[in-house]
């Protein structure tokens, strides 16, 4: 059975760093591409990251291009989440999502196109 789990997330202030990350059971990373989408309040989910199966390729939505990092560890089944100068847009409920694909170097960024999702984990941002 495939689980994700996402964990990492937390309150911090205005310019501070989070790292979130992804762990997976029952499948490994290395033929799955791995998402992370978030939902703030009274808003719809929205993707902000995504790496491809082989980890060549990465995605970014425009606002947190140049502030956040999406990296993978393929001996620890993990994915993770870098985020850097983050600003108070940034404070939502953030999930983990997986896809498997046999094409490596392609990214999907919507919610449709993952067919695994983890529980999400909280970030707070505060001035």
């Amino acid at each position: 059975e495939v689980q994700l789990q996402a964990f990492g997330g937390g309150s911090v202030q205005v310019g501070g760093s989070l790292r979130l990350s992804c762990a997976a059971s029952g499948f490994t990373f290395d033929d799955y591409a791995v998402g992370w989408f978030r939902q703030a309040p009274g808003k719809e989910r929205e993707g902000v990251s995504c790496i491809s199966a082989s980890g060549g390729r990465t995605y970014y939505m425009e606002s947190v291009e140049g502030r956040f990092t999406i990296s993978s560890d393929d001996a620890k089944n993990m994915v993770y989440l870098h985020m850097n100068s983050l600003k108070p847009d940034d404070t939502a409920v953030y999930y983990c999502a997986a896809r498997f694909s046999l094409v490596p170097g392609t990214v999907w960024m919507t919610q449709t196109d993952f067919g695994s999702w983890g529980q999400g984990t909280l970030v707070t941002v505060s001035s």
